[in-house]
């Protein structure tokens, strides 16, 4: 999002925190009924488009909504949309992708209430990694031929006992409903929401060997004290690495392995 658009999200996102979601019950509804809204606006286009008219009066489009989901979401949810379709969008989409946001971020507010933040961020990290590395499993999953009630029921084989509650929402929703994204783009939004609510840096590190705990943390430690940030790390076990690790921070990629080091001398070989 951008100009009109960033401002008035950072005013929802306010409104967000200044509401009293202090259990894990509360959030985890806040999030599911804002989901709810996003899927009901991705549906109906001239709905969507009459709520983020830039011509019509905030009240005006406030009423309607309010009018639409009284009685069917409760007086929180209904609130934070009414905020929303009050506020000024650049374009109609943005207004989606603000409540989608709230969704997450309700969700990842749950996550924190069960002091599952670290379990969120590796959850996410991990699934995406088995998507990644399967093709066939990702085309099942993003395939539009396959019901929702399957693409459910293969998700719970992957992933029933191995991750929790919150971490299962979140990749249920991206799956049923990915508004035309990859599916590793919308799990990374979703981690990068949950490291924001902490302050803190998502590395990706790959490594050949596993490290100790003692190890991870003085990585990252020295990853917190370079960056200024608190950085959680995302361990990748690569044998291609050789040697040393990688570190993979947003579009900067440091990187100390032996195998890059070899590809360099080669290059120079070769020149």
């Amino acid at each position: 999002m951008r100009g009109v658009s960033r401002a008035s999200f950072a005013d929802l996102t306010e409104r967000l925190s200044a509401e009293d979601v202090t259990t894990a019950a509360v959030a985890t509804r806040l999030g599911n009924e804002l989901f709810e809204v996003v899927r009901l606006l991705d549906t109906e286009h001239g709905l969507r488009r009459a709520l983020s008219d830039p011509g019509k009066p905030a009240e005006e489009k406030g009423a309607v909504a309010s009018a639409l989901l009284r009685g069917k979401i409760t007086r929180r949810a209904e609130g934070l949309v009414v905020a929303a379709v009050e506020a000024h969008w650049a374009t109609p989409g943005d207004l989606v992708d603000a409540v989608e946001l709230l969704a997450v971020q309700a969700l990842v507010l749950a996550a924190e209430a069960d002091n599952g933040l670290d379990d969120l961020e590796d959850g996410l990290f991990r699934f995406g990694r088995v998507v990644a590395g399967q093709p066939e499993l990702r085309s099942a999953l993003a395939s539009t031929w396959l019901p929702d009630g399957q693409k459910r029921g293969l998700l719970g084989a992957l992933l029933d006992g191995k991750a929790t509650a919150v971490t299962r929402r979140l990749i249920e929703q991206m799956v049923i409903h990915p508004r035309g994204r990859a599916l590793t783009v919308a799990l990374d939004l979703c981690a990068e929401v949950a490291a924001r609510r902490r302050e803190q840096l998502i590395a990706v590190v790959h490594t050949a060997v596993e490290l100790s705990a003692g190890q991870r943390r003085r990585l990252a430690d020295a990853l917190a004290r370079s960056y200024g940030h608190n950085v959680h790390l995302n361990i990748v076990l690569d044998p291609s690495v050789v040697g040393g690790i990688s570190v993979q921070i947003g579009d900067e990629l440091i990187d100390g392995t032996a195998a890059t080091r070899l590809a360099e001398v080669r290059r120079r070989l070769a020149g």
